[in-house]
């Protein structure tokens, strides 16, 4: 079994601002919106994000070698972790809450699990990881609503598509294992992202054609939140946080971004959930903990020490 590394005051730092930060995508998404179309907002989003890591690699001077492999595995990539999910999401945020989408992006972990199980040997699904994975996904189920379910409309197709998201970035973690993990992240991300810019723009230009009109100076701040801080910097702050504490301890960001997502939505944008999301985000989080296992040990330990 691989020991879990040690969690330092600076890793507590760092995962409470990645989450905050990725927590704050939501609300920046949903301010952008209502200046700019969906498939403009992708594009730009995957755009200065691949800008920016690009300018990062040749300042720091990162050898850059790839062949058709490595090309393939970007466009792969960047479908399955930017196009698909961030498309999706952001559509589905036209039609629901912010926060609520933030919800549902929790269930990621629990249907990577699942992916990972199926298209890869070496991660089978032990009874603990059967558990976690019913309890996030009873959570999002009971986030979804029943009557979503009785009576579908556009809210639930806009729930539905966020979900569907979630399921697209677990394959995409699947697709970066067996095609990307020879990499260097920064690399990896850069070279997705570049990909992800290649299918989005002539799908804006063609959907969306050009912006009308100069979008608000609060929507420009987002978009450029979005594109430098919350694409770029975030993937860069992940890999960081990967390396000092390990994938384990990184789950907690997972954990942490719906309740910054909630509190951000409240502020800024008035926004409140029925009980049963917050109902199901308790289980989403439930879940989390028994899937990382430390949670289960600690409880096992104080039975016996009793």
């Amino acid at each position: 079994m691989t020991q879990q590394k040690t969690m330092t005051s600076l890793d507590w730092a760092e995962i409470l601002l990645l989450a905050a930060i990725w927590g704050g995508v939501f609300l920046a998404t949903a301010i952008v919106l209502r200046d700019l179309p969906v498939f403009t907002l992708v594009a730009a989003r995957v755009g200065g994000g691949a800008l920016a890591l690009w300018a990062y690699l040749l300042i720091r001077r990162i050898p850059i070698q790839l062949g058709r492999a490595e090309l393939v595995g970007f466009l792969g990539m960047g479908l399955l972790n930017n196009v698909i999910p961030f498309a999706l999401m952001a559509w589905g945020q036209t039609h629901i809450e912010s926060s609520l989408t933030a919800i549902f992006n929790a269930s990621t972990a629990f249907f990577g699990v699942i992916t990972a199980a199926a298209m890869l040997a070496d991660e089978r699904l032990s009874a603990r990881k059967t558990s976690g994975v019913l309890l996030g996904l009873g959570g999002v189920v009971i986030a979804l609503g029943w009557e979503s379910l009785r009576s579908f409309d556009i809210r639930s197709l806009a729930q539905l598509a966020v979900i569907a998201g979630t399921l697209s970035y677990a394959c995409a973690g699947v697709w970066a294992r067996k095609r990307l993990g020879h990499l260097r992240p920064e690399l990896a991300a850069a070279g997705m992202l570049t990909a992800a810019t290649l299918i989005m723009l002539p799908l804006a230009l063609a959907y969306d054609g050009l912006p009308a009109k100069i979008p608000a100076p609060e929507s420009i701040a987002a978009l450029l939140f979005i594109m430098l801080i919350a694409t770029a910097g975030a993937y860069l702050l992940y890999y960081r946080i990967l390396a000092r504490a390990g994938a384990a301890n990184l789950m907690l960001v997972t954990l942490l971004i719906p309740p910054f997502a909630i509190i951000f939505g409240a502020a800024v944008l008035g926004e409140s959930l029925p009980l049963r999301s917050y109902t199901g985000l308790g289980l989403i989080a439930l879940g989390m903990l028994v899937l990382d296992g430390r949670f289960l040990r600690r409880l096992a330990r104080r039975a016996l020490a009793r």
